[in-house]
């Protein structure tokens, strides 16, 4: 009897822990493109939507959290005084410590920007005028600090909507894009911030895409995406780059496609071929990445304008891309299209999808409208799929990422942030 109830709490204990999902280091999650492993997703919500387990006011802000060893990190911002990294405990909201800095200045659509990213003891915050921090999570001291933007001669003025740098770890290195006239990408030693490497500048204006990681060939790259000169058919000198992320070389540049206010990050779709989105006309491009020789020879693949991405990158699930391509220009909603660049369908404003985030959890979406409502989704090419929605967040213009971790999913609002059970 003691051996059988001694295996039944070991099956118990296995089961639990197989619904827990893990922490979430970063904007788009442990694996970069928004994909969690969190399993027992409630397929059906009350109509008051999942769980409220706690919420926190916070300023206005774009910024997603960040979530490891049961802690939330969440950059907010008051426009008169700076930057302020605030430290919740995820299990009832309680704010464990903070650290600020003097950050003062006004830009169109105010707040933060950026997520935290976690790596060990440390976090690394970047905030929107080009203050780049580690901080050592046990002392809760900051261990060192640039300024991205100063440091590499950027101009006097600040790009329109201000510095958006989501730091990248990689290996001993975290990696961040100034996009000055002098450096395009830098790498400091994540332990003591020295400066590893620099890259050339590169052909373009500055834009708001974080530097990331695909496979090509087998080998990691490290992709970057500046901003046009100018929209539609007079766009020119924008660039997708792709560096040797242990040197900052660059290996190959991409210019077929042009976007004027690029965001979000290029999607691998894997064989070496990236899809690209963006707003502001530029809808979507695939292009193929290849070794040649001694270098790399990039192949377009297709264009599409009748999907894109305004914000966020879209979702990969088998072989089909889903995304919200609401734009300035269009308002698609939710959209999908296969991999050789077909749209399946659009929701157009039944109902509406604007620039909200997007998680893939157990083959099914968790997504924010960008305004008011969550949704679960079925992912499916035949036709939008909705299992269940909500009014989880007060109206405005809530675009940030979203997290996903032990069941909880963290929406940030303008107002707050919000954690709801949306798992058993």
């Amino acid at each position: 009897m003691k051996s059988t109830a001694k295996l039944m709490t070991v099956v118990v204990a296995l089961s639990a822990s197989a619904a827990l999902a893990s922490d979430w280091p970063s904007i788009y999650g442990p694996t970069g493109n928004a994909n969690s492993d969190q399993k027992g997703l409630l397929r059906a919500w009350p109509e008051a939507g999942p769980k409220l387990l706690w919420s926190a006011p916070m300023n206005v802000g774009f910024g997603g959290p960040a979530v490891g060893d049961g802690k939330v990190y969440l950059l907010d911002r008051d426009e008169k005084v700076g930057d302020t990294l605030r430290v919740l405990d995820l299990a009832s909201g309680k704010e464990l410590w903070t650290f600020a800095y003097d950050a003062p200045g006004e830009f169109m659509f105010p707040g933060s920007r950026t997520t935290p990213t976690l790596d060990g003891d440390h976090v690394y915050i970047s905030g929107p005028l080009g203050d780049l921090h580690a901080l050592n999570t046990k002392t809760q001291k900051p261990v060192w600090r640039k300024n991205i933007w100063k440091d590499f001669g950027g101009a006097t003025e600040l790009p329109r909507w201000a510095i958006t740098q989501n730091p990248l770890i990689y290996g001993k290195l975290v990696i961040v894009a100034p996009q000055t006239p002098q450096t395009g990408v830098v790498a400091y030693d994540k332990l003591t911030g020295e400066l590893k490497w620099k890259s050339a500048a590169l052909s373009g204006l500055p834009g708001y895409v974080s530097p990331s990681i695909v496979k090509i060939g087998g080998q990691d790259h490290l992709l970057m995406v500046t901003a046009s000169v100018g929209r539609g058919k007079n766009a020119r000198d924008g660039s997708v780059n792709g560096l040797d992320p242990q040197t900052g070389k660059v290996l190959w540049t991409y210019t077929g496609w042009q976007c004027a206010i690029p965001v979000p990050q290029p999607v691998d779709a894997g064989d070496g071929r990236l899809l690209i989105t963006g707003g502001y006309g530029a809808g979507t491009a695939m292009f193929k990445v290849q070794k040649k020789g001694g270098g790399y020879e990039v192949t377009e693949l297709f264009k599409n304008p009748d999907f894109g991405a305004h914000t966020h990158p879209p979702i990969l699930y088998k072989d089909h891309f889903y995304s919200h391509y609401t734009i300035n220009e269009r308002s698609d909603g939710l959209t999908a299209m296969s991999m050789d660049g077909q749209v399946k369908w659009k929701t157009d404003q039944a109902p509406p999808f604007v620039r909200g985030g997007s998680i893939l959890a157990e083959g099914l979406l968790l997504a924010t409208d960008g305004n008011t409502k969550l949704y679960l989704v079925e992912p499916n090419p035949a036709a939008f799929k909705p299992l269940a929605s909500a009014v989880v967040l007060e109206k405005g213009d809530n675009w940030s990422a979203l997290a996903l971790v032990d069941g909880k999913l963290l929406v940030r609002g303008q107002k707050e942030l919000k954690v709801l059970q949306v798992a058993q």
